[in-house]
């Protein structure tokens, strides 16, 4: 373990078979149990006479959302308390004294025996305060640092912590989504465009789409760390320090390495303090998986109707009407339906608060903890309750067979039909419109015309050209790289079976 480490870190996990240079995962903090009180404002500098008026203490004050940071203060507390005894800015024995105080502090907080004091603003002034209350030494400990770097780095680290968490929540969803097609390989449905019926596609076909959906949306998330996991300490309040601070060190105890084990800086002090982009681009990305997530939960509504009545929703998720006694509503894939909207508007707030904001730190950016927090929070519950949602579907085989029975499905077939017998398409095209309208005037479904009734509107249809009509068999001929055919869909689901465990 790195010098300076605690219980509140871990090693850098390198050698991850997915990652490779993410941290370990540390407990959470979402569920501490926080104390808060109300004391006196304090004076903030020698600057100032008194401290700030209540009013403009309450609309000020960020300790309300921002102490969630608390376990990752510690951590870049206790990596700074040990490069400033490296440095000589702290003795040894004032070093190991901070260090101990603060695991103190941490293991105070996580009993919730903390009281979190209003008047101190934030998170940090918080624990500095506690600290120097119980060690006279933390006095020192900010020496080479600001607020302004200290928050940038308590939001990366934090934001490290939720994607290693959300990168497995995911690939457990697209576990389940590969389950529930495995369970149901051989079901056809139809598949839709405009909402409407169009060709027929294996039930596990639909299903694989999102997977790969979803598996850009990890690809997104995997490259988005590469731009969190960058260390701004150090950067001071936008100038950085005359101090001859280690910045590499305070890098590699807190696991900001790449995959080769270097140690990754900031390059730029005004840039580090007031660099948000990273949580707009996670923003972003949950965004597009909250949207991915919404078309989703769009067809699993549509698939549980009774006009539909593909899939039944396991009774746990799912929620009766206070008037009729009937209902059984998909309300959980309604909720991650609506959840998109608020990663969005998340978005958009984050992208607002930036657009106008000149260099370097401003008051403004303590406006991104909420929008980042939310976006955390409901994205990882929305996927995790998908997830059980999807492990407690079924699929009801029948009325899938029904709707796929239906030979208008299988009319573009009639035109690849026509094709083979050298018909350029847009005639065989034609042709089969031709033929759909004479199934509709004569009210016959378009399988059960007879060949001299085919032969009435082209001589091109042959005594096999009914044989289009057989459902399995059209599958079976779909046989290119991402097509739903039955080979294809069955080599597509061990691919992603073998890939995913």
């Amino acid at each position: 373990m790195p010098a300076g480490a605690s219980k509140f870190y871990q090693t850098p996990a390198l050698g991850h078979a997915r990652w490779g240079f993410l941290l370990e995962r540390a407990p959470t903090c979402r569920k501490t149990s926080c104390r808060m009180k109300k004391a006196s404002p304090v004076s903030r500098s020698g600057r100032f006479s008194s401290g700030p008026g209540g009013d403009a203490a309450k609309f000020t004050e960020s300790i309300s959302f921002d102490r969630r940071l608390w376990r990752h203060d510690l951590m870049g507390s206790i990596a700074h308390a040990t490069m400033l005894g490296g440095i000589s800015v702290l003795t040894k024995v004032e070093a190991k004294r901070i260090i101990r105080a603060l695991e103190a502090i941490g293991e105070d907080i996580e009993a919730g025996r903390f009281d979190w004091d209003e008047s101190l603003e934030d998170v940090h002034m918080n624990l500095e305060a506690e600290l120097t209350r119980r060690e006279p030494a933390g006095a020192k400990l900010h020496a080479g640092r600001s607020r302004n770097d200290q928050v940038a780095l308590d939001t990366r680290m934090w934001l490290r912590d939720e994607i290693v968490d959300l990168e497995e929540e995911l690939r457990s969803l697209q576990q389940a989504l590969v389950v529930l097609a495995q369970a149901n390989d051989d079901v056809i449905i139809p598949g839709y465009t405009h909402l409407q019926r169009a060709q027929p596609v294996y039930f596990a076909h639909h299903l694989l789409a999102y997977v790969e959906m979803v598996e850009r949306d990890r690809e997104r998330l995997l490259d988005a760390f590469s731009r969190v996991n960058v260390c701004p300490l150090g950067s001071g309040a936008l100038a950085g320090s005359t101090l001859p601070l280690d910045r590499k060190k305070v890098a590699v105890i807190l696991g900001f390495e790449d995959r080769q084990g270097r140690p990754v800086v900031s390059q730029n002090s005004m840039d580090a303090v007031s660099d948000r982009d990273f949580a707009v681009e996670f923003c972003f990305v949950v965004s597009l998986l909250g949207v991915h997530l919404s078309r989703l939960a769009e067809d699993i509504i549509l698939w549980s109707s009774s006009e539909f009545d593909f899939i039944r929703i396991a009774d746990a998720y799912t929620t009766g009407s206070s008037l009729m006694p009937q209902k059984k509503n998909p309300d959980i894939a309604e909720l991650a339906r609506g959840k998109s909207a608020r990663l969005v508007g998340n978005l958009v707030s984050l992208l607002t608060l930036l657009k106008g904001l000149p260099m370097t730190y401003n008051r403004d950016l303590q406006e991104d903890k909420e929008p980042l927090f939310g976006s955390a929070d409901t994205i990882r519950a929305t996927v995790r309750l998908t997830d059980a949602m999807l492990r407690h579907t079924s699929v009801n085989a029948a009325a899938c067979a029904a709707a796929a029975s239906d030979a208008a499905l299988l009319a573009t077939d009639l035109a690849d039909y026509l094709v083979g017998q050298k018909v350029p398409f847009r005639e065989a095209h034609h042709l089969v419109g031709e033929v759909v309208a004479l199934a509709e005037k004569t009210t016959k479904p378009l399988d059960q015309l007879t060949l001299k009734e085919l032969q009435g509107v082209s001589r091109k249809f042959k005594p096999d050209a009914l044989e289009v009509f057989d459902l399995k068999q059209a599958l079976a001929k779909r046989t290119a790289i991402g097509s739903p055919g039955t080979k294809e869909v069955k080599k597509q689901l061990r691919r992603w079976a073998k890939r995913l465990d």
